[in-house]
């Protein structure tokens, strides 16, 4: 927000000397994006827990690793503390205030087994039940329109923090046996191989950045309106069966997604909104 008295400089530049001004417009453009380059290196060194202590550098040493003015350390310090990684303290400096967990894009597992070395997930199962699936959901999960399935709908914690809120449906044949299983303590994705007898094989998966809504940022304890990552994924037996469609909607103040790619490999498909 620019200050009263910034703003009455400003016009009283633009009376006297319009071209100042703009040259001013303009470098302060330059200064917005030489922060968001600065902010961009910085985050994926906070979430790579490259700072010991997780004290930042000094703003003089930041300035002259960057080769910017300390103005710009300061805008890129501030992006970082307004996405809650970060906190500047007077006397103290600027500390790491919120860790993200990594989750792993290479390889198809559920939360539990990628975050084992995380911490401990614990599950509320808020929902456990014989529905009639909506049409398209019965339709991608290659089953009747008619014959009920499985849904199911966890609180998912990390350490006791809220991190995900997973809405799942599962044909009957493989969920109902589930709602008599430990849903509370383990991974659906190992008691469906369990009971169907076979790996998993693939997942189609889509990530997409929304909003939470009131009751979602209650669950998960986040801002109203905050953004989250929601995970769209429909996972296959390795005979290609369809057997688990969710949606996941993360805290992405909480989790950072991480993964290798090759290039040659087919190229993705794009769903344009």
């Amino acid at each position: 927000m620019v200050s009263r008295s910034a703003e009455k400089a400003r016009e009283t530049t633009m009376r006297l000397d319009p071209g100042a001004a703009g040259s001013l417009d303009r470098a302060r453009r330059r200064r917005a994006d030489r922060a968001r380059q600065v902010a961009d290196v910085l985050r994926h060194e906070v979430l790579a827990g490259a700072f010991p202590g997780g004290h930042l550098p000094r703003e003089p040493q930041l300035c002259r690793d960057f080769d910017v003015s300390r103005n710009t350390v300061r805008e890129a310090l501030a992006l970082l503390a307004a996405e809650g990684l970060v906190e500047r303290c007077p006397g103290i400096g600027t500390t790491v205030l919120t860790e993200k967990y990594a989750h792993g894009l290479h390889r198809l597992m559920g939360l539990g087994e990628t975050m084992h070395a995380q911490g401990q997930i614990t599950n509320e199962v808020r929902t456990a039940a014989l529905v009639r699936p909506p049409a398209p959901v019965a339709q991608r999960l290659a089953v009747p329109g008619d014959e009920p399935g499985v849904y199911l709908e966890r609180l998912r914690r990390l350490d006791g923090v809220p991190l995900s809120l997973d809405l799942t449906y599962l044909p009957r044949d493989i969920g109902e046996p589930l709602l008599a299983a430990d849903l509370a303590g383990q991974d659906i994705f190992v008691l469906i191989e369990r009971l169907a007898r076979q790996p998993l094989g693939t997942a189609d998966v889509s990530f997409e950045a929304v909003n939470a809504d009131p009751h979602s940022a209650a669950l998960l304890d986040s801002p109203a309106g905050a953004a989250l990552l929601m995970v769209e994924r429909l996972t296959r037996l390795a005979d290609g069966r369809p057997v688990d469609l969710e949606w996941i909607r993360f805290r992405g103040d909480r989790l950072t997604m991480h993964g290798q790619l090759q290039r040659g490999s087919p190229l993705p498909r794009v769903i344009a909104g």
